[in-house]
Order: structure tokens, then sequence, then C-alpha cells
């Protein structure tokens, strides 16, 4: 990409979350992520650039050896013409959520993180003719705390997703709660993965996306989305599931194309050979937690038809899902273990604050580092070296730094129709 020839009119607005904004190129298959903050808080270029590095080494040195070379892209940071970051955000403003406006994409740096954009197929000739479609799906945690420091009961019993719907709907970010539970689509059981799915098509919140030729077709951005339109989704995919059987519209056809979606995306999650080091990590017999979780509306039917829910039926070892968990495991003590440990390394830090360079708590995030990660010891002996052991391995699995965190991993699925061979 030539930083030095940038116009803002090739770039158009892709998405946001938290902490960062995406716009994609209308040609090339490239998208940049700029960096949010509150208008209040300003970080120098060089905070923002170290910032931007480090989740690229992460994602090199820590996320690519747990799930595997093919299923992480970590991009490149990039410094671009501060006239262009002013104009571009000028022009994607009126796109925005209004939920998502209250912090402002980082025009005084001018640096971003460049990645391919994955709504789209970028190896394969040709594809220009043929659709291509693009489900993009946000798991969530998929298991409930195991750690004999969670003192809360509802913790052993409700998944971390399933409460949060609750908090999400009573402050108004969304008008109802959703029927989708992380463990369902974990849960390996196609029973179970199915409902699951089809839960996420029927409430997507912002836990899934479809994009067709790199536009997004399917998908909400905050409460006022409109509801979601399966006829109108079935229009747009019925070409790329059923191009020439005559099956004709209406509710039958609704349903034969959200069946279809919904297997294709459950083959493809089960599938994978990628090889990482997920599957070698040791979490030890006892250290499962309730496979089911009570909230799940799932769970509750079966319930009260005096039925047990079926468990896992296991999630074959090679496969992206199995692990996004297994990483996800890493975290032996939750939350409420971590902060005491947190406190230990605080307290630490603030007598000697010539160790936070030594001890990499900024990065690099390295080798080294990685190998921190590995240790899944739960003996604590008191030590500052122990609480830091198990701050590096779990900081990254709780929200305290979102962009890093397993919990908040975006899976990508890109997928075209292939020319039969006769």
């Amino acid at each position: 990409m030539d930083e030095g020839k940038m116009d803002e009119n090739e770039w158009g607005y892709h998405g946001e979350g938290n902490k960062s904004l995406v716009v994609a190129h209308a040609q090339r298959c490239v998208v940049l992520r700029f960096l949010k903050f509150p208008p209040n808080r300003k970080k120098t270029s060089e905070e923002i650039f170290q910032h931007l590095q480090n989740i690229v080494d992460f994602g090199k040195n820590v996320m690519k050896e747990f799930l595997g070379e093919n299923y992480v892209h970590c991009g490149e940071v990039v410094q671009l013409p501060l006239e262009f970051v002013k104009q571009l955000c000028l022009k994607i403003q009126c796109e925005r959520p209004e939920s998502r406006c209250d912090k402002d994409l980082d025009t005084l740096s001018g640096y971003a993180l460049c990645l391919p954009n994955l709504a789209r197929l970028q190896t394969y000739r040709f594809t220009e003719h043929r659709p291509i479609l693009c489900v993009e799906i946000k798991p969530k945690c998929g298991f409930i705390p195991f750690s004999s420091d969670v003192t809360h009961e509802m913790k052993h019993k409700v998944c971390r997703y399933c409460m949060h719907q609750h908090l999400k709907v009573a402050t108004g970010k969304w008008k109802q709660i959703s029927k989708y539970c992380p463990l369902d689509l974990y849960s390996g059981n196609k029973q179970r993965m199915y409902f699951a799915l089809k839960s996420l098509l029927q409430e997507a919140q912002n836990n899934l996306k479809i994009f067709k030729n790199g536009e997004l077709i399917y998908g909400c951005k905050d409460a006022r989305s409109p509801v979601a339109d399966w006829s109108e989704l079935a229009r747009h995919l019925k070409p790329f599931f059923f191009p020439s059987n005559g099956l004709a519209s209406g509710p039958h056809c609704t349903r034969a194309v959200i069946r279809e979606l919904v297997r294709v995306i459950t083959r493809v999650l089960l599938s994978g050979s990628d090889k990482g080091r997920a599957g070698a990590l040791r979490l030890g017999p006892g250290l499962r937690g309730p496979l089911v979780c009570e909230a799940s509306p799932f769970s509750r039917s079966l319930r009260c038809q005096g039925k047990n829910t079926p468990e896992r039926s296991g999630l074959p070892k090679g496969c992206l899902l199995y692990k996004t968990l297994q990483v996800q495991m890493l975290d032996l003590l939750d939350i409420e273990g971590l902060y005491p440990l947190y406190r230990r390394v605080e307290r630490y830090l603030e007598e000697f604050p010539e160790e936070r360079k030594t001890l990499q708590i900024d990065g690099p995030y390295d080798e080294a580092f990685y190998q921190r990660l590995l240790d899944l010891s739960t003996e604590d002996d008191g030590t500052v070296a122990f609480a830091l052991t198990k701050f590096f391995s779990l900081v990254y699995e709780h929200n305290l730094v979102r962009d890093l965190s397993s919990r908040d991993v975006t899976i990508r699925m890109t997928v075209m129709r292939t020319l039969r061979q006769h």
C-alpha cells in the first residue's frame, strides 16, 4: 500500500467495536484498523504506535502459536498522512452507530493496522464472477468458571455471556435477550450448535455479521437497528446455496436457505487441520466446569419437558472452536482470583517502577513472553514471581486488554461456490 497516495474516497466504513474502527478499500482486499479513544483522553504518537505494534507482536508470537499459522492474521503497522485520516474521519462519521460515537477515531498519530479484508477472497482467480460469502462470528467465552476463587454461586451455573445479556437489555444497549449461549456452540453437539447458530441469526446483536462480495447484508449496529429479516437474507443467499434447483420464494425457501447456512457454518467450525499448540495444553481432568449453562433457553426448554440437555459430543481437536476454547481455559483463576494477584503486581511496580520494562508488562510479546503463558501451576506461594506469571497468562483472557483477549476473538469464514467438474 502506497501511504503517500491515499484518497479517502476510496475507503468506506466497515465496522467498529469498543476499542477500534475499521475501514475497507473499495477495490483492494485490505482494511485499516484505527484505535479509538474518549474525547478527553490523549495519547502520544509513540504510545499509539507501541499499542498497535503490541497487537501485532501478540498475534504473531502468542496467538499464532496457540491457534495455528492459518487462523491468525497479524497485519502490520502503517503510518498514514494526517490529512487523509482527518478527511476519512469526516467522511465516515455519518455511518457510525450513535452508540459508538462516545469515542473518537485517532486522527493525531497517523498510525493504523493494515490487514487483509477477510470479507473477500483474494487468493483465487476469477472470484469476481461468483458470489463470495463471509460469515463473521464472535463466539464469546465457551465455559463456566471452575475456579475455587469464584465466590458468587451464580457464576458457577450461568455463563458470562448470558449474565451480560440481562445487563445489556436493562441498560438499553439491546432491545431483547438473545437465546444464544456460547456453551451450546462450543458443545460440539449438532443439536445444540444448530440452536445456538439459529439464535445468533435471530438476534445477531454485534456477535454475527454476514457479508456478500464484501458488503454487509446482515447484522446489527445497535439497538436501533431494524428487526432481523430472514426472508431478505434468504433472498441474498438463495443464489449461493440453491443456484438452479427451482426453489420458490416464501417461508419454505427461507427455512431451507437458513438451514443450509447453519449446516455450512457448523461444518466449517468443526473442521480444521492447521497445527497450533493449543491441543498440547494440559488443563487436567478435573478442571472443567459445568458443561451446560442454566440460563440457556435450549437447556431450559428441555428441562420443562423433563429431559436432560445433551452434553458435549466433543469438539474435534483440530478445529478452531476447540483451539479457542483451550486458550480461553488458560484462565484457571477467574477475575476474582486474578484481581488480588494484579494488586500484588501493582504494589510491586509502585515500589520498583523500573522493573516494568524488564518484566515485559507493556511488551515486547515475544517467544519468551509466550513461554510464560504455558505455566499452568495454581499453587500460590505468595511471591511476586507467581503473581506475575498468572498475571501474564490471565490478563489477556479477561477484557483488561480487549484487543488481545481470546474471549473476544472474531472468527471469519469466507466461502465461495466452486464450479462442478464433469
